[in-house]
C-alpha cells in the first residue's frame, strides 16, 4: 500500500530539471499573451496611447520653447531695452497713466547721456524709432515698418546684411538717405534681382538702397523681412520731421558684454534713468529696463509648465492602461482557474504563479511602453512638421514614460497574479 500511495503522488519538479525557471515562466506567459491577440492588443492599447502622448507632448513643448528661444536670440543676445513705460507716471508728474497721446519719456538726451556713463561697459547702443510708410519702387508699393536708427543696430539687434553694407556713423551724421532692407522687399519689389543702388521712395522721400537683410522667416504684422532700416538723423528729419531740440525715441536698445553682467548692468542703467528723469519712486517711473534675460526665463518657465501639464494630462491614459491591463489580467485568472490547479497539483508553488501571471503583465505594458514610443516619435513629427515646429528629442521624457508604463504593469498586475497564487489547487481542479 505504501509503494502504491507514493506512486500516485504527482511528481514535483525542481528548478534545476527546468520545469519552472525564469525562462520557462516566461515561455508560458508569451503563450499565454499570443494565444488571445486580439484582447492583448486591446490591453496594451491605453498604455501604448499613454506613452505616445507623453512622448510627443513633451517633445513638441520642448520644440516650441527651443523655437521662441532662438527667435528671440535672432534678434540680438544679452540686451537691455530701455522704453517708456506707460503705467508710469503722466505728463504732469505724479502717479497715473501716461494716456494716449501724451509725448514719449525716452528723448535723444536720454541717448545720449547714456551713452557717455555707459562707455567702456557696453558692446553697443541702439536707439529706434519707428513708423509704418509706404516703400515704392516703380510701379511696385508695400506697407512696411520704418526704424530710425544707429549702425550699432547690425551688432546690437544682430541684423548683418546678406547683400551690400550696413550704414556707416559717416550716414548716421552726414543724414544720408540710404536705406537697408528686408528680405521680403527685395523679393517683392525687385522680383529677386540685386536691389543695391536701387532707388526706392519711403513716404515720398526717395533713398539709395546699401543693403539687404537675411531671410529670418515669418513673423506676423512685424516680420523683419518687411522692414527698412534707415540712419535714426535721416527719419527725424526726414519722416518724423520732428521739430523739437530733443526728439523723443521709441525705445533704446544695449548690449552688454555677457549674460553674467546683464541685470548689474540693469540696475547702473535704471539708476541712471532715474537720475535723469528725477524721480525716486520705481512705482512712479516713466521709463522701463528689461532684461532679456529675464524675458527668457519667464518664457521658459511657462513653456515648462505647459509641457508638464499635457505630459500629466496623458500620463492619465497610462492609469487607464493600467486599469485595462488588471481587468483583463482578473479574466484571465478566472478563465484559467483549473490550469492553475494543475500546475500547483504537479509541484508549482504559489511564488512561481505569482511570478507568471506578474510576467504576463509586465510583457504587455513594456510591450506597449516600447510600441508607445514609437509611435510617439512618429507622431511628434508629423504634428512639429504641421505647426512648423522642430521637435527636441527628450530621452529623459521616454524614459520616464517607459519607466512609468512598466510600473504600471507591475502595480496593476500584482493583485490578479498574486489571487491566482492563493487560489487553493483543490478547489480550482474542480472548477468548471
Amino acid at each position: 500500500m505504501s509503494s502504491t500511495r507514493a506512486r500516485s503522488q504527482p511528481t514535483r519538479p525542481t528548478r534545476g530539471q527546468g520545469g519552472i525557471g525564469p525562462w520557462v515562466i516566461f515561455r508560458i506567459a508569451w503563450k499565454a499573451i499570443i494565444g488571445n491577440p486580439l484582447r492583448s492588443a486591446l490591453t496594451v492599447l491605453g498604455v501604448v496611447i499613454g506613452v505616445a502622448a507623453v512622448v510627443a507632448l513633451v517633445m513638441i513643448g520642448q520644440g516650441s520653447t527651443s523655437n521662441i528661444t532662438k527667435s528671440l536670440e535672432s534678434l540680438g543676445t544679452n540686451l537691455l531695452t530701455v522704453g517708456p513705460n506707460f503705467g508710469g507716471r503722466n505728463q504732469g508728474g505724479g502717479g497715473g497713466i501716461v494716456r494716449s497721446g501724451d509725448r514719449q519719456s525716452i528723448t535723444l538726451k536720454d541717448v545720449t547721456a547714456l551713452q557717455t556713463r555707459l562707455n567702456g561697459q557696453i558692446v553697443g547702443m541702439a536707439p529706434v524709432s519707428q513708423g509704418r510708410y509706404q516703400i515704392k519702387s516703380g510701379k511696385n508699393n508695400l506697407n512696411v515698418s520704418v526704424t530710425g536708427t544707429w549702425p550699432d543696430y547690425a551688432t546690437v539687434r544682430n541684423s548683418s546684411t546678406e547683400q551690400g553694407a550696413f550704414f556707416s556713423k559717416s550716414d548716421l551724421e552726414g543724414r544720408k538717405r540710404v536705406a537697408v532692407i528686408g528680405y521680403g522687399i527685395a523679393q517683392d519689389l525687385f522680383s529677386g534681382a540685386i536691389p543695391l543702388n536701387q532707388k526706392i521712395k519711403l513716404g515720398g522721400i526717395t533713398f539709395t538702397v546699401v543693403g539687404v537683410l537675411p531671410d529670418k522667416g515669418d513673423a506676423g504684422f512685424n516680420n523683419p523681412n518687411y522692414s527698412v532700416l534707415i540712419p535714426l538723423s535721416t527719419y527725424m528729419q526726414r519722416l518724423s520731421r520732428s521739430s523739437t531740440s530733443n526728439p523723443t525715441v521709441s525705445n533704446i536698445y544695449i548690449q552688454g558684454p555677457d549674460q553674467k553682467t546683464l541685470s548689474d548692468l540693469q540696475t547702473t542703467v535704471t539708476g541712471i534713468m532715474a537720475e535723469l528723469h528725477e524721480q525716486t519712486d520705481p512705482s512712479s517711473y516713466d521709463f522701463s529696463v528689461q532684461n532679456q534675460a529675464d524675458a527668457l526665463a519667464s518664457i521658459n518657465q511657462v513653456s515648462q509648465t505647459l509641457t508638464l501639464f499635457l505630459g500629466g494630462v496623458a500620463g492619465i491614459s497610462l492609469l487607464v492602461g493600467g486599469i485595462g491591463i488588471m481587468n483583463i489580467m482578473l479574466v484571465s485568472v478566472t478563465e484559467r482557474t483549473r490550469e492553475i490547479g494543475i500546475r500547483k497539483a504537479l509541484g508549482a508553488k504559489p511564488r512561481d504563479i505569482l511570478t507568471q501571471f506578474l510576467t504576463e503583465s509586465v510583457v504587455l505594458s513594456v510591450g506597449g511602453g516600447l510600441l508607445g514610443i514609437g509611435i510617439g516619435l512618429v507622431l511628434a513629427s508629423v504634428v512639429g512638421k504641421a505647426l512648423s515646429i522642430t521637435p527636441v528629442m527628450s530621452p529623459s521624457s521616454m524614459l520616464l514614460a517607459f519607466t512609468f508604463s512598466v510600473v504600471v504593469g507591475v502595480f496593476f498586475g500584482y493583485y490578479p497574479a498574486s489571487r491566482a497564487a492563493r487560489l487553493d489547487p483543490v478547489d480550482s481542479l474542480r472548477y468548471e
